[in-house]
């Protein structure tokens, strides 16, 4: 179907003479419609893929790979089964820590916070808050001292600074002469962290373990082990394995259970977008059609005298199916060089454009992530420019299919 002949007559057809020039137009129109659409996919996605893996990073920041915790809500042997965690495939480090709920009263004001009691030597295997500290740092928290690390937003709401004073309510109680009254413990701020998660920077607050132990009255037991995966993607199947090594005696889960939504509706956001932008290049592909009608419209003289010299059917379908794909073809390719060096180098392009127009598309003071990241994803890249093809082929096939139903004799009548 595809000879030599039908390619050549169908690159032919590409050129522009002086009387089809406003065909011509419509198929730049139809060129460029393709490759801008394929050039925002390629960028969005990529900037998609920046945001949750920036996101991904910071939450993982804060939280562990995997939790390791006593049936009971206690563990009271952990440094056994720290010591069998250090010789378990695929695990890189553990930590101890206590955690509950309190309220924390500065002044006039009080807010619902959780308490994290940890190990400052032990913290920095699992958790990179120690490297996202604005001021003061973990080593501060010595047991005995009673030191307190705060989010950055709840010090701002609680409007205290490095060396305030702070009040720590404890939900369990004290019986008293005076009657029961809940325990309550003067911590002094020796830190203040920002991971740029408003989720943990607002809600949470960070201590020794022992004087956690101390406040939540368990001994020298703790909360569980935080842990820290060589591959956080295969957390479900190492945490699955970890339950069954250890037949059950804890609690095992990964960080999928507790952000398993989060991630779950940046990926549907994200297949959203690709069908709402890929519809932008569903109609660029289909000004094909337009453009390969009014060819075929200006070029019936041609087709009739081609079968009136043994040209078949077939062969005049895949003149203009050669024509369409190589609208389709150029369109792609223009759009995927586009949106990869676009989606590579957007973190320079965006604070260019800013400087130049003297704007700030997202402020430092309103949103955590004040750059655009990008992470260019080749699957992506394949998808887009297959798909863009794809359609610009289908785009071809019906006005292909009208040129090789011509009749010559009807054409050629009244010439």
């Amino acid at each position: 179907m595809f000879k030599p002949l039908i390619l050549y007559i169908g690159l032919r057809y590409t050129r522009a003479k002086r009387r089809t020039q406003f065909i011509s137009f419509i198929t730049l129109t139809s060129v460029l419609g393709i490759a801008l659409g394929v050039t925002a996919l390629i960028t969005v996605l990529s900037v998609m893929n920046g945001f949750e893996a920036e996101l991904r990073h910071r939450i993982l920041g804060m939280t562990s790979h995997a939790t390791i915790t006593g049936l009971y809500g206690q563990l009271g042997n952990w440094q056994e089964l720290d010591q069998k965690l250090k010789g378990y495939p695929h695990v890189e480090g553990s930590a101890p820590f206590i955690s509950g709920q309190v309220m924390i009263n500065a002044d006039r004001r009080v807010s619902g916070t959780m308490l994290n009691g940890i190990m400052p030597d032990y913290e920095s295997k699992v958790s990179e808050v120690g490297n996202n500290m604005k001021a003061g740092k973990l080593s501060d928290l010595i047991s005995g001292e009673y030191g307190i690390v705060l989010g950055a937003e709840l010090a701002s709401y609680l409007g205290v600074m490095m060396g305030d004073k702070i009040t720590v309510i404890s939900p369990q109680i004290n019986s008293t002469p005076a009657g029961i009254v809940p325990r309550m413990r003067r911590f002094t701020v020796v830190g203040i962290f920002q991971v740029g998660m408003y989720e943990y920077d607002r809600n949470m607050a960070i201590i020794h373990i022992e004087d956690a132990a101390k406040l939540f009255r368990m001994d020298h037991a703790v909360s569980g082990l935080r842990i820290k995966l060589d591959d956080l993607f295969d957390a479900p199947k190492i945490t699955r394995t970890m339950a069954t090594f250890f037949e059950n005696e804890y609690q095992v889960s990964d960080w999928t259970l507790a952000h398993n939504n989060f991630f779950r509706a940046i990926q549907t956001e994200k297949r959203v977008m690709f069908i709402i932008l890929l519809l932008i290049v569903a109609v660029a592909a289909f000004n094909i059609v337009s453009t390969l009608v009014m060819v075929v419209t200006d070029k019936r003289g041609d087709i009739a005298i081609l079968k009136t010299q043994g040209l078949t059917s077939g062969s005049v379908m895949g003149i203009f199916i050669v024509l369409g794909t190589i609208i389709g073809v150029v369109g792609t390719v223009i759009g995927t060089l586009g949106g990869v060096l676009l989606a590579l180098n957007v973190e320079t392009i965006v604070p260019a454009i800013e400087k130049l127009f003297q704007v700030k598309f997202m402020a430092a003071d309103v949103y955590y992530i004040s750059q655009l990241p990008s992470e260019l994803d080749w699957s992506d890249v394949y998808m887009i420019a297959g798909m863009a093809f794809l359609l610009s082929l289908l785009a071809t096939l019906y006005p292909a299919w009208q040129a090789s139903k011509i009749n010559p004799a009807e054409v050629l009548r009244y010439e």
